[in-house]
């Protein structure tokens, strides 16, 4: 499989498009700016200064499909003209108070008839913490007893979260469950665990999020696909590598604890492609959908396809980047038939800055990808100079 072929991977990229991302990504790519950056915009919204412009013209828009569904449907239909899939995500963080989780909820199950609605979106996706308070997700992960007022609130999270899988499963729509801080992680698979065995009994609707950077997560997979040979229903395993590493090593140091991920990437890939093994071993008790970047993962499994005889269209494999990076893998996958789903982000400008933070540090901690994604977008943007002579 060849991932160099430019062309095909800008191909929805003008000239100016191009230039503008080869600005951001060089000035991600720098931690000491980053950092800087990150402290600047997070003083600023506790000033309530007005930041959302200068954030328009650089990662937002790197990043983030608009503002609402509306602009991220007019994203979604440029990538289906390239055979890309979508799946959109309200990714508004740092939400405290009830009528912002009963706001969210509205805005989830909209974007479910959304998906619903179009064959362009196979997937949609909602973070548990976006629909509670933190502290009680903490809580209850730790087996802290709550307060009455506590319970009520409580199982008032509980329900927002099974209306938006009930109405998942109503409308036919996959969706995700996402992963979140170790710390929190614990409740948020237990509750993942009961949806996906009430509503995944015939065929998959619920998917749980593993973060293989985590060190125990391989074992739970082992355990998760047991349980579920054992009560009769389907596994939907979204993989990836980790959203949260600078925050996980951060809390292990402050508290005197062992960090709950591996040390260094050659132990998270081990760990993720490891976890890939499994799930194909297991591919008629689950479905895999794979969110990397990293082209030795995606080869492994498209070799094991070819090795299998599994046409490229298989519906049990689904490859998936987010919007604004690795366009050379979406665009090449999607050229040669597989399923590809590019993760499309929105939500107000001030609500996703959490995000767009995480994003910026992930690429400083990863910075392998960012010179490949430089030294393409210069490629191509030679190779277009050069046919326009």
């Amino acid at each position: 499989m060849n991932f160099q072929n430019t062309e095909i991977a800008y191909k929805l990229k003008s000239n100016k498009q191009l230039l503008n991302n080869l600005l951001i990504f060089r000035l991600i790519s720098s931690r000491t700016l980053v950092s800087v950056f990150t402290k600047i915009i997070s003083l600023s919204l506790k000033l309530n200064l007005p930041i959302s412009g200068i954030l328009n013209k650089t990662v937002f828009k790197q990043f983030c499909a608009g503002i609402d569904e509306k602009d991220s449907i007019q994203v979604v239909k440029k990538l289906k003209k390239l055979n890309v899939k979508s799946y959109m995500h309200y990714a508004s963080e740092g939400n405290k108070s009830e009528n912002d989780f009963d706001n969210n909820l509205k805005i989830i199950i909209k974007t479910i008839n959304i998906t619903n609605e179009d064959d362009a979106l196979p997937f949609t996706v909602f973070k548990a913490s976006s629909l509670g308070k933190f502290n009680l997700f903490e809580k209850k992960s730790s087996g802290t007893t709550l307060s009455q007022l506590e319970k009520k609130i409580w199982n008032k999270t509980i329900n927002r979260i099974e209306s938006c899988c009930k109405h998942a499963a109503s409308q036919n729509v996959k969706i995700f469950i996402d992963a979140e801080e170790s710390w929190i992680q614990p409740i948020i698979d237990e509750i993942a665990e009961g949806l996906m065995e009430k509503f995944n009994q015939e065929k998959t609707i619920i998917y749980t999020t593993l973060q293989m950077y985590r060190k125990d997560r391989l074992k739970y997979l082992n355990t998760l696909i047991q349980n579920s040979i054992k009560k009769k229903y389907k596994l939907g395993f979204k993989l990836v590598r980790g959203a949260y590493m600078e925050k996980e090593n951060e809390r292990a140091y402050k508290n005197g604890l062992p960090t709950p991920i591996f040390e260094n990437k050659n132990l998270t890939d081990l760990s993720f492609n490891n976890a890939i093994d499994k799930i194909l071993l297991n591919i008629e008790q689950c479905d895999l959908f794979v969110g990397t970047h990293c082209e030795k993962s995606i080869i492994k499994i498209l070799k094991w396809m070819k090795e299998n005889k599994i046409s490229n269209g298989y519906k049990k494999i689904w490859f998936s980047q987010l919007f604004g990076m690795a366009d050379h893998i979406t665009f090449n996958l999607a050229s040669r038939g597989y399923q590809v789903v590019k993760y499309v982000p929105y939500g107000p400008i001030n609500k996703v800055v959490p995000y767009l933070i995480r994003r910026a540090e992930e690429n400083t901690s990863i910075n392998s990808q960012l010179p490949k994604e430089i030294n393409l977008i210069k490629r191509e943007i030679k190779r277009r100079k050069f046919n326009a002579i």
